[in-house]
C-alpha cells in the first residue's frame, strides 16, 4: 500500500500534474520546466525529486545537462498505469492547455542564458 500512496501524494499538486503533461510533450531540464511554470529552481527540483521517488519521473544525465522524461513504469504498476492514463487527462484544461503551448518554445540555452543575466 505504501508505493499506492507515493504515487498518489506525487499527483496531488498541481504543479506535478503539469510537469508530468510537460513531460509527455518532450524530455525537459530543470530550466525548462522552472521557465515553463515560472517557479524557482528549487521548488521545481524538490516537485520533480517527489515524481521521481514516486516513480513518475526518470531522469538522464547528458554533459551539463540533467534530462527528465516520464518513468517507463517498471518500478510499479500504479505509476504505470497513471502515467497511461494521465497522456489522455486533463487535455481540455485552460491550465494545461497554457502550459503544454510554452513547451515548444522552451529552449535550455536561451533560458539559461536570461537566468544567468538575471532577465527572468
Amino acid at each position: 500500500m505504501k508505493e499506492f500512496i507515493r504515487v498518489m501524494k506525487a499527483l496531488c499538486d498541481p504543479n506535478r500534474v503539469k510537469i508530468l503533461k510537460m513531460l509527455n510533450r518532450r524530455e525537459l531540464c530543470v530550466c525548462e520546466i522552472q521557465a515553463g511554470l515560472g517557479l524557482a529552481q528549487p521548488t521545481v527540483s524538490k516537485h520533480l525529486k517527489i515524481l521521481e521517488d514516486a516513480g513518475l519521473v526518470e531522469k538522464r544525465k547528458d554533459g551539463l545537462w540533467v534530462n527528465y522524461r516520464p518513468a517507463d513504469g517498471q518500478s510499479s504498476p500504479y505509476a504505470a498505469m497513471l502515467l497511461g492514463s494521465l497522456k489522455h487527462w486533463l487535455n481540455d484544461d485552460p491550465e494545461i492547455q497554457a502550459v503544454l503551448r510554452k513547451v515548444p518554445e522552451l529552449d535550455r540555452g536561451m533560458v539559461c542564458a536570461r537566468q544567468t543575466r538575471g532577465i527572468e
